[in-house]
């Protein structure tokens, strides 16, 4: 099986320098400013992104969700007008919005997009930024109701009239327009919690990029919870890059960004994670410690960006060929999906697109470009 690359959508804005920018972690989030020097989150550079993106190959772009990014329904259904094969993973919580609601959303952007919509399922594992948008249920609760959720959203999809009774939800005589294709489900979380809804409810696993052999046990472990109720999931992985020519101008790139931080700015944001109740942000948090000193965690993975970055905060880093190797290695224990990143995610798209992905074809895990050409089955 070969591999699927996909990129990220910098919705809350995008810099040369500044790693913070994509926090959702904490109440104060991180923004680009009109006046900052870096670049506004505006639909002319967003969509630059995405067409670059699908013209490189990638599959589809991940747009994230937080009170201080742009709404990733709204974005990706405008940029689905100025792309034509380009898939969206828009991300959302389902807590917050009906699940009827959010079924009839999917099937309008699948009729105006071709069918290009994908969803990543957020549960929500920052209480503060819970709370901003006025859900005040624990953790556990978040499970559960997202639980109920996506099992009344698929019963939706089927294309039956659906009527539900459960914790969180009560539903009579539910109906939407169904559309040709739904999209899929991914869904990420490290909790015991997270696991089984993943395992239940989930067409592709998320993991953020954590060493190869912490990662397979994760898999290991979500992957028998679905074999236990007749499910077989498939499975990703989140990843910045910073991929070049050789490995001492990747290195160089990781240094001149690890410069860029403050004692300050990293204490700060190692405080606000550290209160963070998330699993995935504990295993992410610990891969460094808040330390600078040993970032590299495991041959070309660097923990730098997670200094002052909540949530997904390792990079590959390296020449092509040795960013091609881990993306080979990681496939090698079950991921087939890559969702990356870069800052500035315009030229780190090119640099992965112009780079890694030739080495990977020429390996046989990605499939050559003529094959894009094939008409959007619908």
């Amino acid at each position: 099986m070969t591999v699927k690359l996909h990129w990220f959508l910098p919705t809350n804005g995008d810099s040369r320098a500044d790693l913070s920018l994509g926090n959702a972690v904490g109440a104060a989030g991180s923004r680009v400013q009109g006046d900052s020097g870096d670049r506004s989150p505006d639909i002319g550079y967003i969509g630059q992104i995405a067409r670059s993106a699908e013209q490189l190959g990638f599959d589809a772009a991940l747009t994230p969700t937080s009170s201080w990014c742009e709404d990733g329904w709204v974005m990706g259904a405008a940029l689905s007008q100025v792309t034509e094969r380009f898939r969206f993973l828009i991300a959302f919580r389902p807590g917050l919005t009906s699940p009827t609601l959010a079924a009839h959303m999917a099937a309008t952007f699948q009729r105006v997009s071709g069918g290009r919509l994908l969803l990543n399922v957020v549960t929500g594992g920052d209480d503060s930024e819970q709370r901003r948008f006025g859900d005040h249920l624990s953790k556990e609760e978040r499970y559960q109701r997202c639980g109920e959720f996506l099992h009344i959203v698929r019963e939706l999809w089927s294309g039956e009239s659906v009527t539900f009774r459960g914790r969180h939800y009560s539903i009579d005589e539910a109906r939407i327009i169904p559309a040709e294709r739904w999209p899929e489900l991914y869904f990420g979380g490290s909790s015991p919690a997270a696991l089984e809804v993943a395992a239940a409810e989930a067409d592709v696993y998320l993991t953020w990029g954590e060493p190869p052999a912490a990662v397979a046990e994760k898999l290991r472990r979500v992957g028998e919870i679905a074999a236990a109720g007749g499910r077989e999931l498939r499975y990703g992985i989140r990843l910045h890059v910073i991929s070049r020519d050789t490995a001492e101008e990747a290195w160089a790139q990781a240094d001149k960004l690890l410069a860029g931080l403050s004692e300050e700015q990293i204490a700060r944001s190692q405080q606000i994670q550290r209160a963070s109740g998330s699993e995935g942000q504990r295993r992410m948090t610990a891969l460094h410690d808040g330390r600078t000193d040993s970032l590299e965690i495991s041959p070309n993975l660097w923990a730098g960006v997670g200094l002052v970055r909540g949530g997904a905060g390792t990079a590959l880093v390296g020449s092509h060929e040795q960013v091609a190797d881990r993306i080979a290695e990681y496939h090698e224990i079950g991921i087939d999906e890559f969702i990356l990143s870069g800052y500035p995610h315009l030229e780190e798209a090119y640099q992965v697109g112009e780079g890694v992905m030739p080495v990977l074809r020429r390996r046989g895990l990605m499939p050559d470009p003529v094959s894009d050409l094939t008409p959007l089955e619908v």
